[in-house]
């Protein structure tokens, strides 16, 4: 999930650190964890025996636990430190997979998601606010790059899932996936960098906005978004029930969504400098357009595949320039735009793609992905709004 990058002067430290890799590993184990989770998704509902309506209600329970437990993860950061809040989720998380492997009844599954999607919200929350204190320490902006190893996580997890789980069967992927992300884990633990508690602090009692501008951009983050989730909860289901592929190809849906968002969100600072924010967003909205309509157009498997790689190389970069933008409005707070901003955006991605199950079973999952262009559309309408983000102060 992205956070807007936190620029600070002063005398830089060394390009790679100690510190910069431990939140590195984290971001990189938590994305690994949904992306082994996306190619599990059509076995989760058969052994349920979901409809895709029923595993819409499933994901909407995942996005539920995400919402429940970010703040819960905000007030312990506050408490604790993001470094201690970050190690314990993460180690709380490492066994969510084994439970959502093991679980025999819609009930029980239903906790086993409520708590997973729980888990991997409130680790987001900490590794996220522990990258903001590292690019404090560093004075450099890493907040891209951590983003960059979330989506080469998903790479790596959805890549190898089917794979793993054609070769080794369901109990034995999971297994070996929990031991990665507990070496991740182990190597990260002693690196993360030790923040301290934030002390209790009073704040004025901030009011919605008034004005349209920051509520324009909230609706430009929340169709942004909504593509992303769907990608990630429902390409794996539908390269294999309604394109036929093998379980391990229903994989490479979004191991190529996650591959192209990489390596454009290692790139996207460098883009966006050169070529200003407005014209980034608007080059990255016509590509993700024209993937997601291949992508839902798509006459087999391989052109779905590619159609999601397109996909996944414009959405890299559409929310940070809109949270960078949301953080520079004239006139309105910096935390006043980011949270109404923040708030529509990760809704869309945690609690929209539940919605698509009920429609999916009317309209098939070719016709949604199709559809899902028309939001981008939508942000292209919208790309002046994003001359905003370029009053973020560069080094």
């Amino acid at each position: 999930m992205d956070m807007p990058q936190s620029r600070t002067a002063g005398v830089r430290q060394a390009y790679v650190t100690r510190e910069r890799a431990g939140v590195a590993l984290l971001f990189l184990m938590n994305g690994f964890f949904v992306g082994a989770w996306a190619p599990k998704i059509p076995e989760f509902a058969s052994r349920l025996g979901l409809t895709e309506s029923a595993l819409g209600v499933m994901i909407l329970v995942f996005g539920l636990g995400s919402l429940v437990m970010m703040p819960i993860a905000g007030a312990q950061i506050a408490r604790f430190g993001s470094s201690t809040v970050s190690r314990i989720t993460a180690l709380l998380a490492v066994p969510t997979l084994l439970f959502l492997t093991w679980v025999g009844s819609i009930w029980s599954g239903a906790v086993a998601i409520f708590l997973f999607g729980g888990l991997i919200g409130a680790m987001d929350v900490a590794m996220n606010a522990n990258a903001v204190a590292v690019e404090k320490h560093m004075r450099r902006a890493i907040m891209s790059s951590c983003h960059a190893f979330w989506s080469l996580g998903g790479l790596l997890g959805a890549a190898t899932g089917g794979f793993l789980i054609e070769r080794m069967g369901v109990t034995g992927h999971v297994i070996l996936v929990t031991i990665a992300a507990a070496l991740m884990l182990a190597f990260a633990w002693p690196m993360v960098l030790r923040d301290a508690p934030h002390p209790e602090e009073v704040h004025e009692r901030l009011r919605l906005p008034r004005t349209a501008l920051p509520w324009l951009l909230g609706l430009m983050a929340l169709f942004c978004m909504i593509p992303e989730g769907a990608v990630i909860d429902w390409s794996a289901l539908y390269l294999r029930q309604e394109l036929g592929s093998s379980v391990t190809a229903s994989g490479f849906a979004f191991a190529a969504f996650s591959l192209t968002m990489a390596i454009m969100r290692f790139a996207g600072d460098l883009v966006r400098d050169r070529f200003g924010a407005v014209r980034t967003l608007r080059v990255c909205a016509v590509i993700s357009v024209t993937g997601l309509l291949l992508a839902g157009l798509a006459p087999s498997a391989d052109t779905a595949i590619l159609g999601f790689a397109l996909a996944g190389i414009g959405i890299s970069n559409l929310v940070p320039i809109v949270f960078s933008a949301a953080g520079n409005l004239p006139g309105l707070r910096p935390g006043v735009g980011l949270s109404v901003v923040t708030t529509m955006g990760y809704s869309g991605i945690l609690l929209a793609p539940s919605a698509i199950g009920f429609i999916a079973e009317y309209s098939g999952l070719a016709m949604i992905f199709a559809a899902l262009s028309v939001l981008h559309l939508v942000v292209l309408m919208l790309s002046p709004l994003a001359r905003h983000a370029d009053g973020v102060r560069h080094d």
